[in-house]
Parts: structure tokens; sequence; C-alpha cells
């Protein structure tokens, strides 16, 4: 499918190639809309999943008092939450930035289900349906609840594989996890679809209005169910006349009654790989060239990350716009089926170093 992986050299990006290079869902086929990135964004984004999913709820308080969402998906049979055999992996599934859980994000979880994963959804406070219990939203960079929600997989799962698959700007909160927390992340691989990866210059910049203005319109929405609570922090009448997302971000975050901050502090604290140095995870990093999105990839593409860690892996497509990637059968995401491809690659070299070097398996 001309597709390029852009890593540096090493043992793992051999056999990730190989193995890649192997997978039915790189071997191309036609591109569906080769110039309408538009028309593949919206169709992965809006067609519902098949068949639909039942998902479990569990929600989990925080230190101060929040919650956060976790939602098992348990496959249309309608099984017990989190589910599956006490050592099948654990697939952590984290939404855009606006917390919109988009039918391809349910499609993954439901490929991922079939082929022996637990999937299970981190919906952010307020995000989702998931109850705003502080005054306090996520910032766009801030690892904290995930940590939390890491932690507890963790203890739930003790002697599971957990992995992560991040989708569009809910990249920003995996990428920042993993800079900041390094090797003690408790993850074994990770995975970005379409990520944005430097925050303040994609806010900046704006969208088209196509995609800014629907974002903007659920984000409001969303934060309406709230406006008794946030009063307390922010100016609401600001916050629900925002006329871009970088505006609405400013005054969700910057702007506050308390502690307020400047647009530069907030994002030396939130941008999404200003710890990208130290992260110790594999991280597989999906892209479109023609992503209307993300922005062109001269600019928005860190390459020299890529070139100089052993941990990034760029693979980088001319087509699929934001999150789209059509495939040639009805429904399905190429990447969906690449992404759980690097999944079992990396487990199959991880056992394979293991047995190479002699080495007992982590508890």
């Amino acid at each position: 499918g001309h597709c390029r992986l852009l890593c540096k050299p090493s043992a793992l990006a051999q056999h990730l190639v190989r193995s890649l290079g192997r997978s039915a869902a790189l071997r191309g086929g036609r591109w569906p809309w080769p110039r309408w990135p538009q028309l593949q964004m919206l169709r992965q984004l809006l067609q519902p999943p098949e068949p639909e999913p039942v998902v479990a709820r569990e929600l989990l308080q925080l230190p101060d008092a929040g919650v956060v969402a976790l939602d098992w998906l348990v496959g249309p049979w309608g099984a017990a939450g989190g589910g599956g055999e006490v050592s099948s992996p654990v697939l952590l599934l984290i939404p855009n930035a606006a917390g919109k859980v988009t039918g391809g994000l349910l499609q993954l979880g439901l490929r991922a289900l079939e082929r022996g994963f637990i999937p299970v959804i981190f919906n952010r406070r307020g995000h989702n349906g998931c109850p705003l219990t502080t005054p306090r939203l996520q910032p766009f960079g801030d690892p904290g609840d995930l940590r939390e929600a890491v932690t507890y997989l963790r203890c739930r799962h003790p002697s599971a594989s957990l992995l992560a698959v991040s989708e569009g700007s809910g990249s920003g909160l995996l990428l920042a996890y993993l800079g900041e927390s390094g090797s003690s992340s408790r993850l074994a691989a990770a995975a970005c679809l379409s990520p944005i990866f430097r925050g303040r210059d994609w806010f900046e910049a704006g969208m088209p209005w196509l995609y800014e203005w629907p974002l903007l319109l659920h984000l409001k929405q969303g934060l309406s169910r709230y406006a008794g609570v946030l009063a307390e922090v922010v100016d609401m009448d600001r916050l629900l006349g925002s006329r871009s997302l970088r505006e609405l971000e400013e005054t969700l975050f910057c702007r506050t009654r308390s502690r307020p901050t400047s647009w530069e502090c907030y994002w030396e604290r939130n941008e999404p790989l200003r710890d990208a140095d130290e992260a110790a995870v594999p991280v597989l990093c999906l892209c479109s060239a023609d992503d209307p999105v993300r922005g062109p990839p001269a600019q928005s593409l860190p390459g020299e990350l890529f070139r100089s860690s052993p941990y990034f892996f760029l693979l980088l497509t001319p087509h699929g716009g934001h999150c789209g990637f059509p495939w040639r059968r009805p429904g399905r995401c190429w990447a969906h089926e690449a992404v759980l491809e690097y999944f079992r690659a990396m487990a199959e070299f991880l056992r394979t170093e293991e047995r190479r070097k002699g080495l007992p398996r982590p508890r």
C-alpha cells in the first residue's frame, strides 16, 4: 500500500518490518476515494460499528475525589464486564481529547475482542457521560488520571500484558504518559492512530471549519451539563461563547479564577512530546500524509524523534485522512488490522528475546 516505516535501525525494527510486510492489511488494493481524505475520515468516524457492542461501565474514584469511567467492551453477546481469560492482554482504548468515542474506536475494540484481547475504553472526567464530581477537567497533556487507571488495570489483571492505543488528539495524553512515566509505565507496547504531536501548534493553527465547529459544539454541549460546578472556577459565558478550540482551551485551563496561568506556561506542562526522550515503551504511530486535521507532514511530524529514538516507529501512508484508513471490506479499517498485527509482532519479539537471553518473565 506504499506505506513507509520511519525508525531507528534495530533488531525490533527489522522484526516489525517483516511482520507488517506479511500482513494482509498492508498489501494494498485500490484506495477508496484517494483524493478525498475528508470522506475517508467521515466514513470511519460516523459509520456505526457492526455488530453493536455491549459495554459494561466501571467508575474509578481518584485521590482528589474525581471520577473517570472505564467501559469494558464485552462484545454483542452480553458477557460479564471485564471478561476474558486471566492471561489475555488488556487493550486500553483512549478516545480523542473531546471524549468522543467514535464508531472507529468501537470497531477496533470489537476486532481486538475477536482476537482474544480484553478491550476497555478510558473516559476522562466529565466525558462520555462520566460524572464530574470536582470542578476540574483533565488538561490536554496531563497524564495523572490515566496513570491511576493504568495502576488499577494492572492490579485487576496482574498477569496480563497491558497495551494502549489512542485515537487522534487523544494521543497527546498517551504520549505524555509514556514520556513522563519512562520505564515505569507498566505498558508492554502502545500505538497512536493519526496522533497530534505538537499540541500548541495544532491549537494555534486551527482546523478547517468543517472539523473545528462540530468538535467545538460537542465540547460545549458536554461542558454545559456541568455549568453550575464549573462556574466556580471559570467564566462560563466566555467558555460557552468560545469561537475556536484555542479560545475554549485557554478559557478552561488558563483563565481560571483560582490559579490563572499563561498560554506559554500551560504548554510547557502539557506538550505531548515534552519528555519523549524518557519513553521506554515501543510506540507505533500510524499517520497519513493527507491528514487534513493534523496538518502538512513537514510541519506536524517530528521526523528527528523517529530517527533517533529506538522506541518510536512511524508508519506513514500516502492516503487515509484523519483516523480514516478505509479497507476493501465494508466497515473495516486497515489501520486497526495493522495495529493488532503490531501488538502480535511485539509479543512475539519479546518472547523470542526472553528465550534467547534466558530471562524470567516479568511478574
